[in-house]
């Protein structure tokens, strides 16, 4: 499957909009937790066990994308969006199948592996593309596609709420929801497939931006081999999993939270919940990377972690006395953890160039998938444990606070230690590229 490429006169602008229905779709990811109790009542599983399919995609989210990364460069943004359809889709499918006959194996082989596969190829398809069509503004344009990864939980978390108060939360209820997920992502993705166009070969996307091809340009295999890109998978490794772990208990934990108090939080408010962490995961996404495109990448990562870190300090000692501070807390830490990963492929932009930042940004997301397991075996594992003994409420969580305020002034450090990329990693371009990076704006294709 040829990457179709954009007529003269084609709006750059069209092609966000086809990058979002693809990450508004695997976002759901991030409305697992709504499926966690159901789940754990109809199979009699643990948090840890229901948060195992969850982990899995994490895992082959970032696996797939690592070892994926240079075919979406190669073979482009269609074929990309095709296979991230096919995967994800299938996984739900396959899930169903799992609810239907109780056989759990078969929602951790569907949403977790095969599903997870969808995740990977779908999350990287769109991004060097638009890297490509906005050089000028790569923060926004990156910002604008990642942010449906995050926002997708705000249209699933009450969608699958409500799917599975009206077809029942038993195995046969879950089945169904899972089945009607499934069919209804593959339409939606499909518009991201035939939408989605890339510029002329070697040729600048935007009339009043930069050329495409310029400054330093670092191969992928070169960039892995620099300390620059392993002080960002830290930084991306410990940003994630600090986020994640809540993230994926968050209808639980707040549940916890209060369970004790005189404003005990009902399982629709709990969704509800997920749901605005969907929005300022979403929100942030945008917001922040499109700030970084104005204080630079280094700065707005100080401010993620840093910043977060006392997010998770105020949870941590105060966030049981006071709702609305524990909400906007938990808002303010999901916006930093969704605009560090809208942020970072025009940090890799930044050090790396635009050569293969695709295929770079890939093998970075491996720190996703260590993440994935981390995070929800932090958080789970600590929770059992603590409620084995005897605790209950915030308790369960106090320990597991603290070690994440730990991982993000890692991450802090680790974004301190980045330095230009050393002249001697740098991709010299053969005499075509360089001639064709030299073209003048008149030959650019027209742009919104």
């Amino acid at each position: 499957m040829s990457p179709p490429v954009a007529p003269p006169g084609w709006s750059r602008w069209l092609v966000p909009p086809a990058a979002l229905s693809v990450h508004l779709s695997i976002g759901q990811a991030y409305a697992w937790s709504v499926f966690k109790p159901p789940l754990e009542s109809a199979l009699g599983l643990s948090g840890t066990q229901s948060a195992l399919p969850f982990q899995l995609a994490i895992v082959m989210l970032g696996l797939s994308a690592a070892f994926g990364g240079t075919l979406v460069e190669r073979n482009g943004p269609r074929w990309a969006m095709t296979v991230a359809l096919v995967c994800f889709s299938s996984g739900f499918l396959i899930s169903a199948l799992g609810a239907a006959t109780e056989q759990y194996w078969l929602i951790v082989l569907g949403y977790g592996f095969v599903g997870g596969i969808g995740l990977g190829i779908g999350y990287i398809s769109p991004v060097s593309t638009l890297i490509k069509w906005f050089p000028d503004r790569p923060g926004m344009a990156t910002g604008i596609a990642i942010m449906g990864f995050g926002g997708g939980a705000l249209i699933a978390s009450p969608w699958s709420a409500q799917m599975l108060e009206s077809f029942g939360a038993d195995h046969s209820g879950i089945a169904l929801a899972f089945l009607v997920h499934g069919l209804s992502y593959a339409l939606f993705m499909l518009l991201g497939v035939l939408l989605v166009r890339v510029p002329r070969a070697a040729e600048p996307a935007a009339g009043d931006g930069p050329a495409v091809v310029q400054g330093v340009q670092v191969s992928a295999r070169s960039a892995v081999r620099t300390p620059q890109f392993w002080c960002l998978w830290v930084v991306l490794c410990m940003n994630v999993t600090a986020g994640i772990g809540i993230l994926e208990k968050a209808a639980p934990m707040i549940t916890d939270f209060f369970a004790d108090t005189s404003t005990p939080v009902s399982v629709t408010a709990a969704a509800g919940f997920v749901a605005l962490l969907s929005a300022a995961n979403m929100a942030g996404r945008i917001g922040w990377s499109s700030t970084s495109d104005l204080i630079g990448r280094k700065n707005v990562y100080r401010l993620y972690l840093g910043a977060g870190a006392l997010m998770y300090a105020l949870i941590a000692l105060v966030g049981d006395s006071s709702k609305p501070l524990f909400i906007l807390c938990a808002l303010v830490i999901l916006s930093f953890y969704g605009g560090g990963f809208a942020t970072i492929p025009a940090y890799l932009k930044d050090l790396f160039g635009t050569y293969q930042v695709g295929a770079i940004h890939g093998r970075l997301l491996t720190a996703w998938s260590t993440a994935g397991v981390l995070g929800p075996l932090i958080v789970n594992w600590i929770a059992d444990r603590q409620e084995e003994a005897g605790k209950h409420g915030s308790s369960l969580y106090t320990l597991s606070l603290f070690i994440m305020i730990g991982l993000l002034a890692v991450g802090f450090v680790a974004n301190e230690l980045v330095r230009p990329v050393h002249v001697r990693h740098h991709h010299v371009p053969a005499p075509r590229e360089a001639a064709d990076a030299a073209r003048p704006p008149s030959q650019q294709p027209e742009s919104a």
